[in-house]
């Protein structure tokens, strides 16, 4: 797709979600379209169900089918296999990152943090759908360095039982920050404060 067809889309398949991962979703990126989400098994959803925006505020929904051969079922924890719940934070970060780009950023994605995680349930290998409902409160271009920043209030329903809260999360899209010759020891090998 284009890169006007893909700022205009509403939803996104497996499909789609997985070539943005490999970078192939779009066919003329413009110079600085670095961003990816995390290839499988890392991806934590199948498909975004609704994304759209109204100003500064938005919302996304957005659906990860629950397998019983998850690689986390199998470490976490022997005898008593359960999704981390991080991966359901994770995740909101992971949906935070990609509206960023969906609405215009370029560069990178990062997590940048959260403000409050509650847990009232979990994520069973018969478990069937986890939900991710993605309220953006705030969605902020930074003119002079091109840095996107947005924050999110999330709900996580497990086959439709809402089991976690996630208050202000945050991510954001930083230009020039990627490292594709890993391997190598090059510019950006090393970790540290995010300057963009």
């Amino acid at each position: 797709m284009t890169y006007e067809e893909f700022r205009e889309r509403g939803s996104f398949s497996l499909e789609d979600l997985l070539a943005f991962a490999y970078g192939n979703l779009v066919e003329n990126r413009p110079e600085g379209f670095d961003a990816r989400l995390p290839a499988p098994p890392f991806l934590m959803m199948d498909r975004i169900l609704t994304i759209t925006h109204d100003g500064r505020q938005g919302r996304i929904v957005a659906e990860q089918d629950i397998r019983l051969d998850a690689w986390y079922f199998q470490c976490h924890f022997s005898g008593d296999p359960i999704q981390p719940g991080c991966l359901c934070v994770d995740a909101v970060w992971q949906l935070l990152g990609f509206y960023c780009v969906w609405r215009g950023a370029l560069g990178a994605g990062r997590a940048l943090g959260c403000q409050n995680v509650s847990f009232n349930g979990q994520i069973r290998p018969y478990n069937r759908c986890v939900r991710y409902e993605v309220d953006i409160r705030r969605f902020s271009q930074l003119k002079d360095s091109g840095s996107s920043v947005v924050i999110g209030d999330a709900k996580v329903f497990v086959d439709n039982e809402l089991i976690t809260e996630i208050n202000k999360a945050q991510s954001g899209v930083f230009s020039g920050i990627v490292y594709p010759d890993y391997p190598k020891h090059s510019r950006n090998s090393t970790g540290g404060i995010i300057r963009s």
